[in-house]
């Protein structure tokens, strides 16, 4: 700066006033050169700060993706064994004459109700990541489409997984009556019946009379088609867009 300086007082005092313009002009494109380099530079290190930061974001979301499906596809598993099972009742019902023990009856019904159905994401990055505004900085637009819809779209499976839950309710609530028995189904299931220590009923009642049942046999296939959407309208879209979303990561990490 002091040699510019000597520069320009040199020119002024010998009153080369057309110089003086010209060198100050040059000197000002000089100097916003300089800041426009400057700018690019620091641009440069913010691109390369925020692709490193995606990247650890884009690993991240690959590991809590591959998770989530897992535990997709076992629940996809579970909930087609429910309404199977549920099936199956639907055909001892229908075919009165067809031979089913009071055993065959109670794995059946337990088989096919005693789990519920819910499906449970590991979220911890993507939130972390709408909440902070750091979605932003995934550079593909598909991808940062998908993760955004990604919660709205699991509120809507919670919403069926909630009609699904009822429609099992009611099906245990026709067993929990007074004329059938809870205790029996348990009895012959000596997995579970081990693990909680109940004893033996020293007289079985039965439960097979509930195949007579059309209140039963109208909350059963209800639950049997809630099972069903649950699946085909819900768990396999939603099994395609984790695919469809691990597919993007694994290109973007590619690169």
């Amino acid at each position: 700066m002091r040699f510019f300086r000597i520069i320009r007082q040199a020119l002024l005092s010998d009153n080369k006033i057309k110089k003086y313009v010209t060198y100050a002009f040059g000197e000002i494109i000089l100097v916003v050169i300089g800041i426009l380099i400057a700018l690019a530079i620091n641009n440069i290190n913010q691109e390369h700060n925020i692709r490193k930061k995606e990247k650890v974001y884009l690993e991240g979301l690959q590991k809590e993706l591959e998770t989530s499906k897992n535990k997709l596809q076992e629940l996809i598993k579970i909930n087609h064994a429910n309404y199977e099972g549920a099936k199956r009742i639907v055909y001892f019902i229908e075919n009165p004459d067809s031979l089913i023990s009071e055993e065959q009856f109670s794995e059946l019904i337990f088989n096919s109700l005693a789990f519920d159905i819910a499906f449970n994401p590991n979220n911890s990055l993507l939130n972390e990541m709408i909440n902070s505004g750091s979605l932003k900085d995934i550079s593909n637009n598909q991808l940062r489409v998908y993760l955004t819809n990604w919660i709205s779209t699991l509120d809507d499976v919670a919403k069926q997984e909630v009609d699904l839950e009822k429609q099992r309710e009611k099906v245990i609530n026709i067993l929990s009556g007074e004329e059938y028995s809870i205790k029996t189904i348990f009895d012959f299931n000596q997995g579970i019946k081990s693990q909680i220590d109940l004893p033996t009923s020293k007289i079985t009642r039965s439960n097979l009379k509930i195949l007579a049942s059309p209140e039963f046999e109208n909350n059963l296939i209800m639950f049997i088609l809630s099972a069903f959407a649950t699946e085909q309208n819900h768990y396999i879209p939603l099994q395609d867009e984790l695919d469809r979303m691990i597919e993007l990561i694994t290109v973007e990490l590619s690169k």
